[in-house]
């Protein structure tokens, strides 16, 4: 019985033992729900998932079943983001004991019976625990947001490193509140207009509207539920690695007010596409572009830091381009948070400000089909880049070390990097594939995502068993982190003094 209690311990009540339960569950869902679609329909491992399992695919509920599956997985994104920032920002301890066990309590129920509704038999009281999920992890942004509440003078900076007012309010922790309050507000906003869902609205997938040329209000609250939110998960890790790397700074002063300008615009202007759609985008793109400068920001001090910190190690003061190059790529886990924020803008940022420029001129003269599969491939892109990002922070926090880290590193980042240009480049074949020739270069490409995901897929799988193996040991590592509450996530203090 005691075995039993203490790992509940370390897995319900540690930041690192409630990482690790979510990325498993949401690594179960990917395998078991990843054989239902691709390739997998026509080797015959969709039909066998379905019998083994007993799910009940009624063609006419499609869209509904996807949206489900999406948020089932979005739900424990978030409670990972909210596992990291109550470890990593300071607070007080009864406040992050109760965000950290409600949002658990929050994603599980969502997940389990939002599945257990859409994929086996719609049964309605599963869904009414499905919302019962999800009004949980709303109720655990309220209570982040008053943790996080940065007119608190016992939080006030006095280093002269940070950004902070005049008074003293930590930039940084106005930045962590200003995401929370926008992604309650955004969370309504979807939330509204998903209360109509069989009351004259019908559930859709976004890609499926896209050259509608009229989109009721319910609709554009729907997408621009879809584009917001997955925006706020991308800034709360950007914020969660400036955390991580000791932010600080002319770099931080600068990155924190445009980050904090940029989610209200952006936020405001995902608001507006329901009454003002025509101007709603240029509003969108003004925040957007703050954001991405702050984050530019962050890359710039983090590589830095980074050249720096390596070559202190080394004792060299002065250092060539090559050898300051070989001391930014030392570290791959640290490295590669920052290298996936700039790599985004090859493979989603820059990829949609094209489109947005060419849409009538080239992509509204495709086919629909076409536009639908880069529009798609858009969305994953971003969120498979937030989750590599996710699992480089979580292999620090765990201790990978030496070559172990290394060989980790850089699997994730080169396979994963491979997989997303990949699909990048599939989504814009046509503009430099003949038709002629398109059918064999989809072979290929396909074989560099699959191969490249598959990887991405084995090593997370390897991460997963080592700590799940620990577990069975007596003296194992989750022992020691259970008992040694130092050697738990830390935050960095803003106040000397303290």
């Amino acid at each position: 019985m005691n075995f039993l209690k203490e790992r509940f311990n370390y897995l319900f009540t540690s930041t690192k033992g409630l990482v690790l339960v979510a990325i498993s569950m949401v690594s179960l869902v990917t395998a078991i729900w990843g054989t239902l679609s691709g390739p997998m329909v026509e080797w015959g491992v969709r039909d066998f998932t379905v019998r083994l399992l007993g799910m009940k695919l009624d063609p006419f509920f499609r869209e509904g079943r996807i949206i489900m599956l999406y948020h089932s997985i979005a739900m424990a994104i978030i409670a990972i983001e909210v596992y990291f920032i109550t470890s990593i920002v300071p607070m007080k301890r009864n406040h992050k004991v109760i965000i950290n066990a409600t949002v658990t309590v929050g994603y599980l129920t969502s997940m389990i019976f939002g599945l257990g509704f859409a994929y086996f038999g719609r049964n309605w009281i599963l869904h009414g625990l499905f919302l019962f999920g999800l009004s949980l992890m709303f109720f655990t942004g309220i209570l982040l947001a008053a943790a996080l509440w940065p007119w608190k003078k016992e939080y006030y900076v006095k280093s002269p490193e940070y950004a902070h007012t005049k008074s003293g309010i930590d930039l940084e922790r106005m930045a962590f509140f200003t995401m929370v309050v926008a992604a309650l507000g955004s969370s309504l906003f979807g939330a509204i207009a998903g209360a109509y869902f069989g009351n004259g609205f019908e559930t859709f997938l976004a890609e499926n509207v896209v050259r509608m040329a009229y989109k009721p209000p319910l609709e554009l609250a729907v997408i621009g539920h879809l584009h917001i939110m997955l925006t706020l998960i991308a800034i709360a890790i950007t914020l969660v690695v400036g955390r991580w790397l000791d932010f600080k700074g002319i770099y931080h002063k600068i990155a924190m007010p445009l980050m904090i300008a940029g989610t209200i615009i952006v936020t405001l202007g995902v608001w507006t596409v329901v009454p003002f759609e025509l101007i709603a985008h240029m509003i969108i793109y003004v925040g957007s572009v703050l954001v991405m400068l702050a984050a530019l920001m962050l890359v710039i001090y983090g590589w830095k830091k980074l050249i720096r910190d390596r070559l202190n190690e080394q004792g060299i003061e002065k250092a060539g381009f090559w050898r300051g190059l070989k001391a930014l790529l030392h570290d791959p886990i640290k490295f590669g948070p920052l290298w996936q924020m700039v790599f985004m803008n090859f493979t989603v940022s820059g990829v949609g400000i094209f489109m947005a420029i060419k849409l009538d001129e080239i992509f509204r003269v495709w086919q629909w089909r076409e536009e639908r599969v880069t529009l798609t491939g858009h969305w994953h892109v971003l969120a498979s880049l937030i989750a590599t990002i996710i699992l480089m922070y979580y292999a620090d926090i765990v201790g990978l070390k030496g070559k172990v880290r290394k060989w980790f590193g850089w699997t994730l980042i080169i396979a994963s990097d491979i997989a997303f240009a990949g699909a990048t480049v599939y989504s814009l074949k046509k503009l430099f594939v003949h038709p002629y020739y398109q059918e064999p270069f989809v072979n290929i490409n396909m074989l560099f995502i699959d191969a490249g995901l598959g990887i991405v897929l084995v090593i997370l799988a390897m991460l997963l068993i080592w700590r799940l193996v620990d577990l069975f040991k007596k003296h194992g590592l989750w022992k020691r982190e259970l008992e040694h509450p130092e050697l738990e996530v830390n935050y960095t203090s803003r106040n000397p003094e303290a």
